[in-house]
């Protein structure tokens, strides 16, 4: 397994994940304000999110790409939204079809991904355009979920407009998910 500073952000990323997670659990008398824990969650998701961008760009910046990178860096990515969204939808911010359509895509194609590689055939299924706008779209509603705590049942306009943008997210995830199935689809006939 090779250590460079790229491989270090995207393992920082996967250590984020347990304390992004005991903020919603930490006893109440610990941070009494739900608004702290909120600003706390979302920069902590946000700086992953940078992560993110940040350690791909700098492993082909500097050369330092690698297998493994390539394989961690988006199980780092989907298990920090995966649990973004478990945990939105258990405090009542989001929906949970978004979440089942979001997850349910993510372990799709990341399958598809995997069969493909095992074909000999990764870069038919390699990221594309829609695959980056459903990506954006997502990180920002779920950090604007994040930063609120009103429920999809008295939501604020925070709240509303981060709904808003996961329904686009939704949209773009299905629209992606049929896009790589699409471009692998020449592959299933063999």
């Amino acid at each position: 397994m090779p250590w460079n500073f790229p491989i270090l952000l995207t393992w920082l990323r996967i250590l984020l994940i347990p304390i992004f997670t005991l903020l919603f659990y930490l006893p109440f008398s610990w941070i009494s304000n739900q608004q702290m824990i909120n600003w706390l969650a979302a920069i902590l998701f946000a700086a992953a999110a940078i992560t993110d961008w940040f350690d791909g760009y700098l492993a082909r910046r500097w050369g330092q790409t690698s297998n493994f990178g390539a394989f961690l860096d988006p199980v780092a990515d989907k298990l920090m939204v995966a649990v973004a969204l478990i945990l939105l939808v258990a405090t009542g911010r989001t929906y949970a079809i978004f979440a089942m359509i979001i997850i349910g895509r993510e372990i799709t194609i990341s399958a598809l991904r995997e069969w493909m590689a095992q074909q000999g055939k990764r870069n038919n299924v390699a990221v594309a355009q829609i695959g980056k706008l459903k990506t954006a779209a997502q990180m920002a509603a779920i950090f604007l979920l994040l930063l609120t705590s009103s429920t999809v049942a008295k939501p604020n306009l925070l709240g509303q407009l981060g709904n808003i943008l996961m329904l686009i997210a939704c949209i773009l995830t299905i629209w992606s998910m049929l896009y790589y199935l699409k471009t692998a689809m020449k592959e299933f006939k063999s």
